[in-house]
């Protein structure tokens, strides 16, 4: 049985996965099936080596090439009946993890429409989860629009949190709007705020909040989410002041009082001069484990 043409009637593996991959990149690969080694070139270069960011676009394009065969029914993967996509585009710039989102999004909507021989539906159940802001609202953004001839996909969506090491977590069902990274980080610094459990590293939390905010605005310096603010130069020189790299989360400090009081000015004063609307995360505690 040869694996490069088994998996699929119509085209061999090594073509749909180029197919997936001249979208991202210009180099080429050959797939050794005996040995089962991947090698690459690019142009006249043979055997090139290949960045990281890029392997993990060829992983990319084998997993979806893969994915169009089980959707296809082929009977090589008739018994898979989930799919479980974890975390998945470390390495990736922006640009390539909004057209992989892109184009894995149609594949799903394509899973979760799927029927059977006899007509009947026969969706293929997904979960995908990611630390990518990005790359999670490009998803959900298009696995919810409908196309031309395509039945609307149900989706049901979750920001998942671990605010402690002692097991602990949050789990909350976020309807059509998931959170955005920094929400969810504001989310967790008012916590912290509420209970007084702050440590020095919550300043380099929060100035990394304004950092991403500041960008989203198109400039390079955070002081532009402080301007009009009462006491603008002294959260500025706070934030610079206590936001070091040397702050730990793994050796935490607590702060001093007086720094836990200008934290929290400094926190309400921003959430209140943009509006963010800040979730509130309930604890959920840990099942207990079985006996054994």
């Amino acid at each position: 049985m040869n694996p490069s043409t088994s998996l699929c009637a119509t085209k061999p593996l090594d073509e749909t996965i180029a197919g997936y991959l001249s979208r991202y990149t210009d180099f080429d690969f050959d797939i050794d099936y005996e040995k089962w080694v991947v090698t690459f070139r690019k142009g006249d270069e043979e055997r090139i080596k290949i960045s990281r960011g890029e392997e993990k676009i060829f992983v990319w394009c084998m997993f979806m090439a893969i994915c169009e065969r089980v959707i296809d029914g082929l009977a090589s993967y008739e018994r898979v009946k989930h799919l479980y996509i974890d975390d998945p585009i470390s390495s990736l710039d922006d640009n390539n993890a909004i057209a992989i989102a892109c184009d894995l999004a149609a594949l799903l909507r394509k899973a979760a429409s799927r029927k059977n021989a006899q007509g009947e539906p026969d969706p293929l159940r997904t979960v995908f989860s990611s630390h990518h802001a990005l790359f999670f609202n490009v998803m959900c953004n298009e696995i919810g629009r409908t196309r031309d001839g395509e039945e609307k996909v149900s989706t049901k969506r979750y920001f998942l949190h671990r605010p402690d090491t002692d097991g602990s977590f949050t789990l909350r069902a976020t309807g059509d709007t998931p959170y955005f990274h920094h929400v969810a980080t504001l989310a967790e610094l008012r916590r912290c705020v509420e209970s007084g459990a702050l440590y020095t590293y919550h300043f380099n939390a929060l100035r990394s909040v304004l950092e991403r905010t500041a960008s989203f605005l198109g400039h390079d310096d955070l002081r532009i989410c402080l301007e009009g603010l009462e006491d603008e130069a002294l959260y500025n020189r706070a934030l610079n002041l206590l936001s070091h790299g040397k702050y730990s989360i793994t050796e935490p400090v607590e702060m001093v009082d007086d720094n836990k009081d200008l934290f929290r000015k400094i926190l309400t004063d921003v959430v209140d001069k943009f509006g963010f609307a800040v979730p509130d995360l309930v604890p959920v505690a840990p099942q207990p484990k079985a006996n054994p």
